[in-house]
């Protein structure tokens, strides 16, 4: 019996740049930054009061109002990208064996903008003001579910969670769940919605940040020499994978081929990753070995590029560690400097910049690139400032999270 393949058939994608994957995709291109200041609440007060905020999000485009009251700001993100896949995707779920369909959607934190609210009721008023809908709204998993429900998947339904990585790891546990034949069709990627009071508090006393509120589209800066820090942003992306023959007996428009998941820890600090990007490393190995691509076939790194002092260094002698000579051939860029960091929502938008760049055959920029860091290799393509139009055939995303996870997708031209 030969060997499953996974293909992609379906995208969706909600980010402070647009809300469908063709106009992310090309404001990404056009070196846009979707990075403002907050409006959502008052951050006067903050040391940080600019983020990758998602400004003209309407659920009621997507659910009547009763549903998109029941769901914590991350699952409607969640769920409106997935209905933008499906409907990509031209599946009929009603005519799927609904146990052969099934749901995986990674968040680093899940509801927090519900629990904020309802623990504030709590301290103001008396417990019986608690909404009975606060656990259904705030759980990790609620993503999932409430997905599984939109579309009658009775298939396997599982919440990822690790920190950056659980887009990609959401994404290449669903791969696998395919290719052992435990189902024909997945809908599956990250959601987050960690732009609150209290996100954005925790991240400003780690001082993760970048603290340039004076010119908030120049903050997020991967791989230059003067990066401060990453940029909170909040988003959704989601995907439909489906089983090759499975998209071909239905003459489905594929996008790509997911040919490849490698998955590590580096065992080293819960937020620090390894000085020598080892474990980074490994994944994207495990990844190329997954998918028997040889790393010179490798056309474009989607890195992982928070703009953090640490990050970029590590998964620069990573990508070199991995790929030698041809690190100097490849191009690798960051759209974090265009949307910040969604945490773990990005890796899902980042696949999907990896499968237009193939389908385009162009790679977007990474922005603020103007004095690039020695210590991240003079020599290497990051991108900087501009597009460049190329070729590609086989991308890889790589997600490094808290915790220490590493989380590597392969994707190729079919």
């Amino acid at each position: 019996m030969s060997k499953r393949r996974v293909v992609i058939t379906g995208l969706g994608c909600i980010t402070a740049l647009g809300e469908s994957a063709d106009g992310v995709f090309s404001a990404l291109c056009e070196g846009r930054s979707g990075i403002s200041n907050i409006e959502a609440f008052d951050a006067s007060q903050y040391p940080v009061r600019f983020g990758g905020e998602i400004k003209d999000f309407d659920v009621a485009r997507y659910l009547d109002q009763r549903e998109g009251k029941r769901m914590d700001r991350f699952t409607q993100f969640a769920v409106a990208a997935a209905i933008q896949a499906v409907e990509d995707s031209r599946l009929d779920m009603s005519k799927e064996d609904p146990y052969r369909a099934g749901a995986i959607v990674g968040s680093g934190i899940g509801g927090i903008k519900e629990i904020e609210e309802q623990h504030l009721k709590l301290l103001s008023r008396t417990p019986p003001k608690v909404s009975p809908f606060c656990v259904p709204r705030l759980m990790g998993n609620a993503a999932s579910g409430n997905i599984a429900i939109r579309f009658g998947l009775q298939g396997p339904n599982i919440g990822i969670v690790s920190a950056c990585a659980s887009g990609n790891h959401a994404i290449g546990e669903a791969f696998c769940n395919i290719l052992a034949g435990r189902t024909d069709v997945m809908v599956t990627g990250g959601t987050e919605a960690a732009l609150t009071p209290i996100g954005l508090a925790s991240f400003c006393s780690a001082k993760s940040l970048s603290l340039r509120n004076e010119d908030p589209q120049a903050a997020s800066r991967p791989f230059d020499k003067d990066r401060d820090g990453f940029v909170l942003a909040e988003g959704a992306a989601m995907l439909v994978l489906e089983d090759l023959a499975h998209a071909r007996k239905r003459d489905a428009r594929i996008y790509a081929e997911l040919v490849g998941y490698g998955a590590t820890d580096d065992a080293y600090h819960i937020t620090a990753p390894l000085p020598d990007g080892a474990g980074a490393a490994k994944a994207m190995k495990l990844a190329l070995e997954d998918g028997q691509i040889a790393p010179d076939k490798v056309d474009y790194i989607n890195a992982h590029g928070t703009g953090t002092a640490l990050n970029d260094v590590s998964e620069s002698i990573a990508i070199r560690t991995v790929f030698s000579d041809h690190a100097y051939k490849l191009a690798v860029s960051s759209t974090k400097s265009c949307l910040g960091h969604s945490l773990g929502a990005t890796g899902a938008i980042e696949l999907i910049v990896c499968v237009k760049a193939i389908n385009k055959s162009i790679i977007p920029p990474t922005i603020n690139l103007e004095n690039q860091d020695p210590e991240c290799d003079l020599k290497m393509n990051y991108v900087p400032l501009k597009a460049q139009e190329r070729e590609v055939k086989v991308a890889i995303s790589n997600s490094l999270g808290f915790g220490g996870h590493n989380a590597c997708l392969a994707v190729a031209k079919l």
